[in-house]
């Protein structure tokens, strides 16, 4: 009993060493105990060349062949907004960068007297900003953490075309989108769980911008490695994003293979899926 004591002493110790810490004073206005890196665009450019043409379900594969069978599959309840058969310009691969949406405390309608569009004006620079935008360049998908559970359209048919200009290849969130109509004909990537109708003001603030986040049931930092396309979004993280990438290259190439035997036999055309 007594040798049972003591290694349990031992390993509540052991854990204890272990423990995620920091100084009292740090912690009283806000510590965050997750780092982050951030990379440059010739890094993310790199990176993104080892998954050109992957699927997510290629993608899935190749994340169990890793050894993290199951994980950075997104609720599937997120989806592609809208969907291009054709040329498939709705599937993206891309580097996170990551934005939280938190409900607001603040009014949510001017004060008695004050003039809607200046108190709009003023939320958007003050609370509700798209301080991210400078940090877009090229291959970045925007992955925003919203407030699901209010009819929010943070993204909307105007703000997405400025990310694009930037460099952005689309946006996936856990909340909703407005303009989604116009979003489809300027085939803008957009993968989200509901269509909305509200603006931000009075409804959400900026919380972060580049910090870990949780969207659909995964978490998201910003460098990870993001593709969609109709089957969904799976996450990949980066330390992993290159080994993954060629499990994934391999189950492409095999599945490729089969199924262009299969065309030829059942005489079908080739198209772009088995070139």
């Amino acid at each position: 009993m007594k040798s049972k004591l003591i290694l349990v002493m031992l390993l509540t110790l052991s854990i204890s060493g272990f423990a995620q810490k920091a100084d009292l004073s740090e912690m009283m206005f806000g510590y965050n105990f997750m780092e982050t890196t951030w990379y440059t665009e010739a890094e993310d450019l790199e990176i993104l060349e080892l998954y050109q043409g992957l699927r997510v379900a290629d993608v899935s594969d190749g994340l169990d062949m890793a050894g993290f069978p199951g994980q950075g599959l997104v609720d599937p309840a997120i989806h592609p907004s809208w969907v291009n058969y054709q040329e498939l310009s709705h599937i993206i691969r891309g580097i996170a960068l990551t934005v939280r949406y938190v409900p607001t405390q603040k009014s949510d309608r001017p004060e008695p007297g004050e003039d809607f569009v200046g108190w709009e004006g003023n939320f958007y620079g003050s609370y509700s900003s798209e301080a991210f935008v400078p940090l877009i360049h090229n291959g970045v998908i925007i992955v925003i953490d919203d407030v699901e559970e209010k009819d929010i359209g943070s993204i909307g048919s105007n703000n997405v075309l400025t990310w694009k200009d930037h460099g952005a290849i689309g946006v996936v969130t856990d909340a909703s989108s407005r303009d989604t109509d116009e979003v489809a004909i300027e085939e803008f990537p957009l993968y989200l769980r509901e269509k909305g109708r509200g603006i931000r003001p009075g409804r959400n603030e900026l919380e972060s911008v580049n910090r870990p986040i949780s969207v659909g049931g995964v978490l998201v930092c910003p460098g990870d490695v993001v593709v969609a396309d109709g089957d969904g979004v799976v996450v990949v993280p980066r330390r992993v994003a290159v080994e993954v990438a060629h499990h994934a290259q391999e189950v492409l190439a095999k599945d490729k293979a089969g199924r262009r035997n299969l065309y030829e036999k059942l005489g079908m055309p080739m198209d772009k899926t088995v070139e």
